[in-house]
């Protein structure tokens, strides 16, 4: 019982925090809904472009998880502080690479065909973001690691907190006022620079003040690199980092892809991507919190415990999904007026809404599986089944659904069709990664004497 509840409490922790981000997301979305039609097409775009970019990078990081949380179930303190300092050499060249891509889209917006009339938009969007890349990274690191010792709720305090900031600060840039001319959503940008800025800041204090992590020793002088350390991240990080590009490219360059049918259907997506998104902080709070305690039990030599929690946390995504999705049909009409003032922009997102409630539940699982593998070091075959069924039959077989028919169903150019793929791909994404994480508990809680006489 004390066991689960920790689970729980920290879980609740994380999703308060990820709730808190999503609403920047949300303000954003409402902010330049309500500002103008092209600024949300605008906006739909660029979050796109970003998001890809943030998540790739990010994904490194955040596959970091299971190595701290086994240090610190195994009371190896110093090993932590170790492993941060090294992942600065990490954060130094995604940040590099993340900037280069954001501050030249031409090429992604071209390829995609993204209308002239918005790609000034768009560019001025990412060019601001670029230059909030780096302390958005290095907070994350920050965040890894406060969540791998189990103190979630440093994270949480700051993310809350920062509301405060964003709100008002997108408000203002987007439309303009005392002295300051309207900026549509590249003002949301500015706004999203400053309150990363401000949030690194704090972090940093934290790490420099607060007594929970003096025995890690974070603030000794950062050693040469150590490849064979990096080794080990790269080997864990990278299919990790990847398959979460492959995830949430699929989801992304929907947007893309759907931009080409004007900026009503581009508004009508972005609503509808922008709230499974926030139904996704659910599940993805509740992986964090699963596959950090699977790994302490691991790191403290408990496999019959770690696969308990991972079971467990199968069962409460799995109940958690259909809840939620249920709850999306019901208030659909009315979350998609909240959105925007545009009768055809609201009607249209509150049709793929339905669909939207079919994504998350397969969402759940797919979700709270893949992050518990990673605690079992098992990255590469999430990462093969992402690539075939994430980019093949659910962005591939959207476009294709959309612009040239498929057999006996004509072009329906809509933006329905992609989220009709993306959920049947997710729904047979997760069955596999189910299958999956039942054979590596398995493995992992057999007798020692089977294990050997398998061997």
């Amino acid at each position: 019982m004390r066991e689960r509840s920790g689970i729980a409490h920290h879980a609740l922790t994380v999703f308060v925090g990820q709730m808190a981000v999503m609403a920047f997301g949300v303000t954003d979305t409402i902010v330049t809904g309500r500002y103008a039609e092209a600024s949300l097409a605008a906006l739909s775009i660029g979050s796109a472009v970003f998001v890809s970019v943030y998540v790739a990078v990010m994904g490194i990081f955040q596959a970091l998880l299971p190595i701290w949380a086994e240090h610190h179930g195994a009371h190896q303190s110093a090993a932590i502080g170790a492993s941060v300092r090294q992942s600065l050499y990490l954060w130094l060249v995604a940040s590099v690479l993340g900037m280069a891509v954001l501050l030249s889209p031409d090429a992604i917006l071209r390829a995609t065909d993204v209308p002239p009339p918005l790609r000034d938009e768009v560019r001025r969007y990412l060019a601001i973001l670029a230059f909030g890349l780096p302390p958005a990274l290095l907070f994350r690191i920050y965040s890894t690691l406060s969540q791998a010792v189990d103190r979630p709720q440093f994270v949480t305090w700051l993310q809350t907190g920062s509301l405060a900031l964003k709100i008002p600060l997108s408000i203002w840039f987007t439309f303009g006022g005392a002295g300051l001319a309207p900026q549509g959503a590249p003002g949301c940008a500015w706004a999203t620079l400053i309150v990363n800025v401000a949030l690194l800041a704090v972090a940093l204090l934290m790490l420099r003040r607060h007594p929970m992590f003096r025995p890690l020793r974070l603030w000794q002088r950062v050693e040469p690199p150590d490849w064979s350390q990096h080794r080990h991240f790269l080997r864990l990080g990278v299919p990790a980092a990847l398959s979460i590009l492959v995830e949430v490219t699929s989801f992304t360059l929907m947007a893309l892809f759907i931009a080409r049918q004007g900026a009503l259907a581009a508004g009508a997506h972005q609503i509808a991507a922008n709230l499974a998104a926030v139904l996704y902080m659910a599940p993805l709070s509740l992986a964090i919190a699963v596959s950090a305690h699977v790994s302490f039990s691991r790191g403290a030599g408990d496999e019959v415990g770690a696969a308990r929690i991972a079971r467990t946390g199968f069962i409460v995504a799995a109940l958690m999904g259909c809840a939620l999705a249920a709850l999306l049909l019901i208030v659909r009409q009315p979350l998609a007026t909240l959105y925007t003032t545009s009768h055809e922009v609201a009607r249209l997102a509150s049709g793929l809404l339905v669909w939207v409630a079919a994504y998350h539940v397969a969402d759940a699982l797919q979700t709270l599986c893949i992050f518990v593998l990673r605690s079992y070091r098992i990255t590469l075959a999430p990462l093969l089944i992402y690539g075939v069924l994430l980019w093949g039959v659910g962005l591939v077989g959207g476009y294709t659904l959309a612009y040239h028919g498929i057999g006996p169903w004509a072009p329906w150019r809509s933006p329905a069709p992609f989220w009709v793929a993306s959920a049947t791909a997710l729904g047979l994404t997760a069955l596999l990664f189910a299958a999956l994480l039942r054979a590596a508990l398995r493995a992992h809680t057999r007798p020692a004497s089977a294990q050997d006489g398998h061997a």
